[in-house]
């Protein structure tokens, strides 16, 4: 597939790119190989191919879920200003 100098302009113009007029041409055929490309892997037969989530099948080593450690509240809050049954107060700030 090939672009034509316009079709380049615009699409630099639509992504923002201030791209030099004779980077375009070089560009242009870069962008062609790769579109090129997208075709021929468009041809692949994927019909009976199962989605993967990774590439790589591998497991994911999972951790046991325990309790590490536990929250000393009551520690916490001994320098905070206000608290009442173990939460902090603060100002109203919406009336």
């Amino acid at each position: 597939m090939t672009f034509a100098r316009v079709e380049l302009e615009r699409l630099a113009t639509l992504a923002s790119l201030d791209i030099g007029r004779e980077d375009l041409e070089r560009l242009g055929g870069e962008l062609s190989r790769i579109l090129d490309f997208v075709r021929q892997l468009e041809t692949a037969a994927t019909h009976e191919t199962e989605p993967l989530t990774h590439p790589l099948e591998l497991n994911q080593p999972l951790r046991f879920d325990a309790v590490a450690e536990t929250v000393d509240r009551e520690r916490y809050q001994r320098d905070a200003p206000r608290t009442e049954s173990g939460y902090y107060l603060v100002p109203r700030v919406i009336e």
